[in-house]
């Protein structure tokens, strides 16, 4: 997957200039910093998921799988709960907590306070894997993010929120 991107530089820094001949066509040669910004959100989060999908070594878990094992990793959480916080469906949950349970990473138990709901709790197996996985996470996340200041990950990380925040907004 090396050099798809063939990457220049202009004074707002880098841009890749066949996505920008590609916005100013559907623009008509109109502004295109909005799609550009868009397309690169976009390219990021892919090579992101990209650098997890090698840091998961080939365990087999689905992003999505992943985000549910780390969520329920530190508490027990409800399918409702987890899905609001993954910005998903319950049924989206459900599924994804069948495949986890399924291979004996997470397990379902009735909720003592309320017994029409389900907490979803990590397993030993399910704290092995976490732990076996967090190094090999660690590494590909630092080679995401080679040569990024501290300031530049909180920035990075306000400007994505934001865009999370528009959206939720709107």
């Amino acid at each position: 997957m090396k050099d798809v991107h063939k990457l220049q530089e202009d004074a707002g820094g880098l841009y890749d200039p066949r996505v920008r001949e590609a916005m100013e066509r559907f623009t008509g040669g109109g502004d295109t910093a909005l799609f550009e910004a868009a397309a690169a959100v976009r390219s990021a989060f892919h090579a992101v998921e990209r650098m997890r999908t090698q840091g998961a070594e080939g365990r087999g878990l689905s992003s999505g799988a992943l985000d549910i094992l780390m969520r329920v990793s530190a508490e027990a959480a409800s399918i409702g709960d987890l899905a609001q916080a993954s910005g998903v469906s319950s049924r989206n949950v459900t599924g994804l907590v069948d495949t986890l349970e399924k291979d004996g990473l997470v397990r379902r138990n009735q909720d003592p306070q309320d017994r029409r709901s389900v907490q979803v709790s990590i397993t030993p197996a399910g704290k092995a894997w976490t732990e076996a996985f967090r190094r090999p996470s660690q590494l590909a996340m630092e080679s995401a993010f080679h040569g990024f200041t501290p300031d530049d990950l909180d920035r990075l990380r306000h400007l994505c929120l934001r865009l999370v925040q528009n959206q939720e907004t709107r």
